[in-house]
């Protein structure tokens, strides 16, 4: 059974920071493509961060310079690290696995900046 399941979202304050987590199984994590999106509410769901099976990056310009995105394929999780956080930045974040063989997107968790 796939599962990817998020967590370390949570409220806090403008200019404060965040390390998403997202821990994978039943599937072989290391020869899928990882994202991490966000949905704000009443606003369409877009991908903020992606890292390659090779380890290749990409950043939405919203969000480059303040997040990083890595993997550790010993332990099936993909991680985003979110620094300078800013009101806009609220939304449920979801993690997102994609290769030839099929995606799978995760529950989401609950990203809140505000002071």
């Amino acid at each position: 059974q796939v599962r990817l399941v998020e967590s370390g979202g949570g409220l806090v304050h403008p200019g404060g920071s965040l390390r998403l987590s997202c821990a994978a199984s039943g599937f072989t994590f290391s020869r899928y493509n990882m994202n991490w999106y966000r949905q704000a509410p009443g606003k369409e769901r877009k991908r903020v961060a992606g890292i390659s099976s090779g380890g290749s990056t990409y950043y939405a310009d919203s969000v480059k310079g303040r997040f990083t995105i890595s993997r550790d394929n010993a332990k099936n999780t993909v991680y985003l690290t979110m620094n300078s956080l800013k009101p806009e930045d609220t939304a449920v974040y979801f993690c997102n696995a994609i290769a030839a063989m099929g995606t799978y997107t995760g529950q989401g968790t609950q990203v809140t900046v505000s002071s």
